[in-house]
């Protein structure tokens, strides 16, 4: 149980302090881009909910 929470631990840690330096570094993008990459999104996620669901029935 105790590897378990070191664990837990270790990972918070690091995601907290990747936000903490990406917050400082990371530029905000521009209309431009932002409008390409959020033009994908939606397709992405709806495909990776078919192939789950495919993954799922074909598995089990």
């Amino acid at each position: 149980m105790s590897n378990l929470l070191l664990l837990l631990a270790g990972i918070f840690g690091g995601l907290a302090l990747l936000s903490f330096i990406l917050e400082r570094i990371a530029k905000p993008m521009e209309p431009e881009q932002m409008q390409r990459v959020s033009r994908w999104i939606y397709p992405l996620v709806g495909l990776s909910l078919v192939l789950a669901g495919l993954r799922y029935y074909l598995q089990g």
